[in-house]
């Protein structure tokens, strides 16, 4: 039997999000994929689809909506994989009380903001150049599972070199888990 993979998208969800099929393309034949629109998580809803308004809504209401559906509807252990504010949202979730066996958050929001690692294998990856990244301070005070990849910035997990490496990291962990 499969293991669960829950794959969480960014905050524009499946409207920008034709990156995210490469990722299945790598994994759906080890993982049992489930997928969530982080805008649906959140029931994030915004009348001028700009990332502004996306990122206010998210701020206002949306992030502690898509944790508490997150964890509502997620009730078995699962690895999951997220980007940007799905990732934000996987790590807040984790910090209470979601069952994950892993979670490679990608690009992860202001989870400098929390003072504690959440109680999962957790993996933070982030871009060189990405302005929202937490500081290294954060990562070892936390004792965070850290990646800073060269040469990238906010948007890394929708390119093809970052989403193979991340989904053969991915293989390798439940390849080697099987044998």
């Amino acid at each position: 039997m499969a293991e669960k993979l829950v794959v969480i998208s960014d905050k524009w969800g499946a409207k920008k999000g034709l990156w995210i099929a490469s990722y299945f393309g790598y994994l759906q034949q080890y993982y049992d994929i489930v997928f969530h629109d982080c805008q649906q998580l959140g029931n994030v809803e915004v009348s001028i689809c700009s990332e502004e308004n996306i990122d206010n809504a998210f701020n206002e209401y949306g992030i502690d909506r898509a944790v508490s559906n997150l964890i509502r509807k997620e009730t078995e252990k699962a690895h999951y994989l997220a980007f940007g504010t799905g990732a934000t949202v996987a790590y807040k979730a984790a910090l209470q009380g979601l069952s994950a066996k892993s979670i490679t958050a990608i690009s992860a929001i202001g989870v400098e903001m929390e003072n504690q690692l959440a109680p999962t294998d957790v993996q933070l990856i982030y871009g060189e150049y990405d302005k929202l990244k937490p500081g290294l301070s954060w990562a070892s005070s936390v004792g965070a599972n850290f990646k800073i990849v060269p040469n990238f910035g906010h948007t890394l997990y929708s390119d093809e070199k970052i989403i193979s490496e991340v989904s053969l990291t991915l293989l390798e962990n439940i390849t080697k888990k099987a044998v």
